[in-house]
């Protein structure tokens, strides 16, 4: 096949959007799977549709030479510089993912008699270790917000609370008022896939959240605040963007030079309890992860923290 652009008009693959939307409600209905999620696969079926369209083709008859083709096609647009950034292997991976799972599912719906997916392989990912720090990095980050104003009362509890509970920043920044229980020490939240989960907080967040609720958050309260936990200095929600921002800023205070993410305090969260021998399925618990998989990733980030440590610590290293 020639490669076309993949700029082709979304019309001519409307014939395939019932069914794309059919799966995605599946996956959402049995598995959980969260809207980002939902939306990624989406997006990756609605592009295979138009390039097919362009072929002649239809997404529910292809062939597995027709997905092939496709991933060709994407890895080649992508090194000639013209594609949306670059085919990543993992972009490579998830592609592959999504049409095993939309073509597993017409086989299981009746709807067509093969899988073409099943012979697709997945690339070799790297493997990427999370950006975390020491504890006494996370202990210079936590004293960084300085002061009794609003503001860093607000940024003391938002980053002890975090590393504490090891929130996502979706979950810390979506947080109300009533999903925390500061009698019991616990946080209430929905994380991916809208499972629940109940996550402890020590002293230190607890204190920093009494603060916050009792001297900060009535000082930024506005009457169109609602029941958000954090609120910005405007007096609305606070948002992934503004904890990004204040994390960055308190980091540059501490003399921090690593380079952060925004889950820097969730990975420090994770590492720091198996480096003290917490039980990994407790950890998983605690993260919200679906799958022990994702947190074992943890386990590689402890094991290189603790040779280092003895490579530099004992006499026969």
């Amino acid at each position: 096949m020639k490669p076309p652009a993949l700029s082709v008009a979304a019309t001519d693959a409307d014939a395939d959007a019932p069914a794309i939307e059919r799966f995605c409600d599946m996956l959402w209905l049995e598995q959980g799977l969260a809207r980002n999620t939902l939306s990624s696969y989406r997006s990756d079926l609605r592009l295979l549709a138009r390039f097919l369209r362009a072929h002649g083709r239809s997404l529910d008859a292809a062939t597995t030479s027709d997905l092939k083709d496709y991933l060709a096609h994407r890895l080649a647009h992508a090194r000639r510089g013209s594609g949306r950034g670059a085919f990543s292997a993992r972009t490579q991976a998830r592609l592959v993912t999504v049409c095993r799972r939309y073509y597993a599912w017409l086989v299981r719906e009746r709807l067509r008699p093969d899988d073409p997916a099943a012979l697709l392989t997945l690339p070799r990912l790297p493997r990427t270790l999370p950006k975390t720090l020491s504890v006494a990095e996370v202990e210079r980050l936590l004293a960084a917000p300085a002061g009794e104003e609003a503001l860093a009362l607000r940024d003391r509890a938002m980053l002890e609370l975090m590393y504490a509970s090891g929130l996502r920043v979706s979950e810390l920044v979506k947080l109300r008022r009533d999903e925390v229980d500061l009698e019991r020490g616990l946080v209430r939240l929905i994380g991916k896939g809208g499972r629940e989960r109940l996550v402890p907080m020590g002293e230190p967040a607890l204190e920093a959240l009494r603060a916050w609720l009792r001297l900060g958050r009535p000082e930024l309260r506005k009457p169109n605040s609602g029941d958000a936990l954090f609120l910005s200095a405007r007096g609305t929600a606070m948002t992934r963007q503004n904890f990004w921002t204040l994390i960055k800023r308190h980091a540059r205070a501490a003399g921090i030079d690593a380079r952060l993410s925004p889950h820097t305090l969730r990975h420090a969260f994770a590492t720091h309890l198996l480096e003290r021998g917490a039980d990994l399925r407790a950890v998983q618990s605690l993260l919200g992860h679906a799958d022990l998989s994702t947190t074992q990733i943890y386990t590689h980030v402890a094991r290189a923290r603790l040779k280092a440590l003895h490579a530099r610590h004992h006499p026969r290293a």
